[in-house]
């Protein structure tokens, strides 16, 4: 018995350590699987984040010259020129974000029905977000030219005189009110013609994108609901209004969420459409921004501004999270 002791007494500090020596080894290797994807993240996120923050408090050319710390951002809330681009954007995600959701939850919801070619249709909404968007926007841009586009030569065909669409900076209210006379101030008189023209071509690329993801949505929602509210004496609107939309909450506030930060930072279509001309009437911040640090070679400003319109999303970002956490259902 003395001896049967002694080994268990032996052989027990083995035993943990064997147990310790595999946990180990699961640790290690767990964190060789990570491994190359934290070297991603290391050099291609966390090292351009923190070095464009170290630039950002810097006058800054082809090295930091001199290190200015909050100068920059400082330079930025006083600068007017940076106050009308957030205007445009906000103006430009206003108006994009419910046409786009609205349209596209309308349009899925009809696609989402038993109706001939509906595949067809499908497939056609979806061709313009998948095609390349420097490309569809110049043939858009073509097609808005005021000598040459097929839009003005239709219209005219009807009458209509010409219209300048991407080359208009008059606001859509002041135009619309140009042969009475009166002239709205500039916060009244609403986004520009060019703007608004912007705005259909981006409608017409990400609508698709929307219907897909809404079909998607659509599809989850138990049948057992809609036979049930109609043996109630429910029909149309009363189903679209009590369990569709409720039930495609979250579908619309994921939706919501990346539309919102998409239109913050659309860049290139409105580049390739009017350069953020005319004058300064599509000049949003990301427009904004490229223009500061490349034609004017501020490279510490433009870091300056693309950190504030990071944190701009990121406050957007976490205040439909807690407007929408009351809302969705997810049951």
């Amino acid at each position: 018995m003395a001896v049967t002791a002694q080994t268990e007494q032996v052989r027990a500090p083995s035993f943990f350590t064997q147990r310790r020596w595999r946990k180990l080894q699961e640790f290690s290797f767990g964190y060789a699987l990570l491994a190359p994807a934290f070297v991603l993240l290391a050099v291609f996120e966390f090292y351009p984040f923190f070095f464009g923050a170290y630039i950002s408090m810097c006058n800054w050319t082809l090295d930091c010259r001199k290190f200015i710390w909050f100068d920059n951002y400082v330079r930025a809330f006083q600068d007017e020129e940076v106050w009308h681009a957030f205007f445009v954007t906000v103006m430009y995600s206003a108006i994009s974000v419910p046409v786009q959701l609205g349209l596209g939850l309308v349009l899925a919801y009809l696609l989402f029905q038993k109706v001939r070619g509906q595949e067809a249709m499908r497939v056609m909404f979806f061709m313009p977000y998948i095609t390349s968007s420097v490309a569809s926007a110049a043939v858009w841009a073509y097609l808005y030219s005021p000598d040459r586009g097929l839009i003005n030569f239709v219209l005219g065909k009807f009458g209509v005189p010409e219209i300048k669409w991407l080359g208009e900076p008059t606001g859509i209210f002041n135009l619309m009110l140009r042969s009475s006379g009166v002239v709205l101030p500039w916060w009244a008189e609403g986004p520009s013609l060019a703007l608004l023209s912007v705005i259909v071509y981006t409608t017409w690329v990400f609508v698709g994108y929307d219907i897909a993801i809404f079909l998607a949505g659509l599809g989850n929602i138990p049948t057992e609901l809609y036979d049930a509210a109609k043996v109630d004496g429910a029909s149309g609107w009363k189903l679209f209004r009590h369990i569709t939309i409720p039930l495609l909450s979250p579908t619309t506030f994921f939706l919501l969420i990346i539309t919102v930060i998409g239109t913050f930072k659309a860049f290139n279509h409105i580049y390739v459409m009017t350069g953020g001309g005319p004058g300064d009437a599509t000049t949003n911040a990301a427009i904004f921004i490229f223009q500061q640090m490349v034609q004017s070679n501020r490279y510490g400003y433009s870091a300056a501004l693309s950190f504030l319109m990071f944190f701009i999303i990121l406050i957007l970002t976490v205040i439909q999270n807690r407007v929408a956490s009351e809302r969705v259902v997810y049951d």
